[in-house]
């Protein structure tokens, strides 16, 4: 008997743990996006759009690899390699359709670093120009390429070492604030790096602690050797490419073709230098030799890894938090989702694999990703097309590239940050939200101008996590009276019979970044819920279910309420009395909950709002939350202690205010009950 029952179990234990095909290809599918997606490409609807993507991205991804080379301290080819490689790998592991992975300013800076601490130019007379080389360059620019390689190779082992630890469930403590001081801080940096070329100055590099206003203090006192041709042509060409943008952006809806003013600028600066040879007339510096093709593979030196860790920690985590701000903006922009950990791995796979082939550190930049927003990109085909084009600028086009004015590149650089330097005016909405995030937000900024990214951000995520810690333990987790969800069916006269729901449920937490996705989640799951026990729930005609929406623990949302079926039409009240504090992303979550309800068919109101300084205010203070709320929930109460409510009318201009969830209940009612009888009267 003792025999056969372990033999029993043993054959269990193996059914239990022997794995199945489809769990392989289950894993495979979730592990690499590019199968779920490139199966289903519609190539009559979306081939057109993806290719005019791509060939604009091609001209970003050339002139930034170029520029971000130079700003990363090695040659501008291994930026056109880091503008190829990076993007192939993201497009098969990546999840953000519109992400455009490649060399990215944050990265380099970073990597530089570690190049011209290792590597210094004063070093260079003492290797020999050497044309027998990989790729034809001297002894010391292969030098520079390995110790970037190397910070590439590093970071993304570090970057594929938190994916396997699931690391990426930790960046709920990477707020919107942080984020946008510390890209903000990091743009300023790249700036600032920018501006010996846009004078036309020669220039020690720079770097360390305070970096930043040495840079200006050098530029203040050597101001009269900056040549005046240089400035004059960054001028030129910074206004072009802010016009001619900003024509394309008001004009984008009305023309078909966006003129693709970064090559038109590129072709002509070249031809204009080329003919009147400034680079010996004017003394002009100018990108110099390209070389042809792609070199064989070459693993990155090991020996300098242990001197280049916390460039290659600054890499994997500055580079992985602005490439996943913008996946996320992406997928909320576009209705999909997207995996933090699998992201990790395709940035971690993004930097491991091209370090073979001498590419510096990559991330997705948002210029690059804005561009794809605005020329209509549906897939990430649009990034595998620039990779042609860039092949072909590797194998063909490079060498013409010689005569292009270093300022000329640099302007294209410092408009193309536009869009992270333009986040100062974020100042104002966290103002209004909540001070604190401001006051967050402002020394992010400064500690990452004058430190570095990664020290502004570790900064950043210490100083939000010392103050959420402060606050909690002044929070209440219950409401004062025990709130439970009531449901009731209506049944009017109106559209035959229609089921009128309304529901009522309690936030019974401060909606903060912590719990801010717990709580949309945990709401959405008792909508979705819902739609499977709508049948059974149809018999139901009064329903009462203990809700608490405890967004800090680790439990799931269980309740089941019933879901409105085909023919109804829902109210959801969520009674925030118990939102005794709140930030920036938990105003910004609540208002995404009201989107997502109306999508559903739910009309949203809020009551027990807190008083001056409340919830409704933060609300009404944050523009682009208004205009979202007013867009979609007809309108908003303007009182800060009462309920913000739909009665039924979209046109009424007075909304009626309630103090209490029963005044709303009532009311609701009588609204629903007096229109149906006009209804039936006319």
């Amino acid at each position: 008997m003792t025999g056969a029952k372990r033999k029993k179990k043993s054959m269990l234990w193996s059914k239990m743990h022997t794995p199945h095909c489809e769990d392989f290809k289950q894993w495979f599918r979730r592990r690499l996006p590019i199968l779920e997606w490139a199966p289903q490409y519609n190539l009559k609807e979306n081939l057109l759009p993806d290719t005019m993507s791509g060939v604009m991205l091609a001209v970003q991804q050339v002139t930034q690899g170029l520029a971000f080379a130079i700003l990363s301290s090695v040659h501008p080819v291994f930026g056109l390699y880091g503008s190829l490689f990076p993007a192939i790998i993201y497009a098969i592991f990546g999840m953000g359709r519109h992400v455009a992975t490649g060399t990215f300013a944050l990265t380099s800076l970073i990597s530089a670093n570690a190049v011209e601490r290792l590597v210094p130019l004063s070093s260079q007379n003492l290797t020999t120009q050497s044309n027998t080389s990989i790729v034809g360059l001297s002894d010391f620019e292969m030098q520079r390429i390995g110790v970037a390689a190397a910070v590439s190779f590093l970071g993304g082992v570090i970057q594929v070492a938190m994916f396997v630890l699931q690391l990426g469930s930790a960046t709920f403590l990477l707020t919107e604030p942080v984020i946008s001081a510390m890209t903000t801080g990091a743009a300023t940096h790249v700036v600032t790096s920018q501006v010996k070329y846009l004078l036309g100055m020669k220039m020690p590099y720079i770097s360390g602690p305070l970096g930043f206003f040495y840079i200006y203090a050098y530029v203040f006192e050597n101001i009269k050797s900056v040549r005046l041709e240089a400035l004059l042509l960054s001028l030129l060409s910074i206004v072009v490419l802010v016009l001619v943008k900003e024509l394309n952006e008001q004009f984008k809806r009305k023309i078909k073709v966006v003129l693709p003013v970064d090559l038109v600028l590129i072709i002509a600066a070249s031809f204009a230098c080329y003919c009147t040879n400034m680079e010996i007339t004017y003394g002009l510096e100018v990108v110099g030799h390209i070389p042809k093709g792609i070199p064989p593979p070459k693993a990155p030196p090991m020996n300098v890894l242990s001197a280049v860790i916390t460039e290659a920690f600054g890499v994997a985590l500055v580079g992985y938090v602005a490439s996943l701000a913008l996946a996320q903006g992406s997928a909320k922009k576009y209705k999909y989702s997207v995996d933090d950990n699998q992201e990790l791995l395709a940035h971690g796979l993004s930097n491991v694999i091209p370090s073979f082939f001498f590419c510096i550190p990559s991330a997705a930049a948002m210029g690059r990703t804005a561009g794809l927003y605005s020329t209509g990109a549906k897939t990430q085909v649009a990034c595998l097309i620039s990779c042609v084009l860039v092949l072909i600028v590797i194998y063909a086009v490079g060498p013409l590239l010689y005569w292009l004015p270093m300022c000329v590149l640099a302007s294209i650089i410092v408009v193309g940050l536009k869009g992270m330097l333009i986040q100062f005016r974020d100042l104002r909405k966290y103002w209004n939200v909540d001070k604190i995030d401001w006051g967050i937000w402002v020394s992010t900024y400064v500690f990452t101008i004058c430190f570095a990214a990664n020290v502004g951000l570790l900064f950043g995520v210490v100083c939000t996590i010392a103050i959420v810690i402060g606050r909690f333990p002044r929070a209440k987790t219950l409401s004062i009276k025990n709130m439970k969800e009531m449901e009731f069916k209506v049944k009017t006269e109106m559209d035959g019979e229609t089921l009128q729901q309304v529901k009522i449920i309690s936030i019974n937490n401060p909606l903060v970044f912590l719990n801010a996705k717990k709580f949309h989640t945990d709401l959405m799951n008792t909508v979705q819920k819902e739609n499977a026990n709508n049948q059974l729930l149809d018999d139901i005609s009064k329903c009462e279910q203990n809700t608490l929406l405890n967004s800090l623990s680790n439990g799931n949302c269980n309740e089941e309420a019933s879901q409105p079926g085909p023919n109804e039409k829902c109210f959801l009240i969520l009674d925030c009395s118990g939102v005794t504090f709140f930030d920036y992303s938990g105003v910004s979550m609540l208002v995404e909950v009201c989107m997502d309800c109306k999508s559903r068919s739910m009309e949203v109101s809020l009551a027990h709002c807190t008083g001056k300084g409340g919830l409704l205010a933060s609300i009404e203070h944050d523009p682009s939350a208004t205009l979202s709320i007013l867009r979609y929930l007809c309108f908003l109460v303007a009182s800060l202690i009462k309920a913000m409510k739909y009665c039924g009318n979209p046109d009424s201009e007075k909304p009626i205010p309630f103090e209490s969830v029963s005044a709303a209940l009532s009311n609701i009612y009588s609204n629903k009950v007096s229109h149906a009888s006009c209804h039936a009267g006319v």
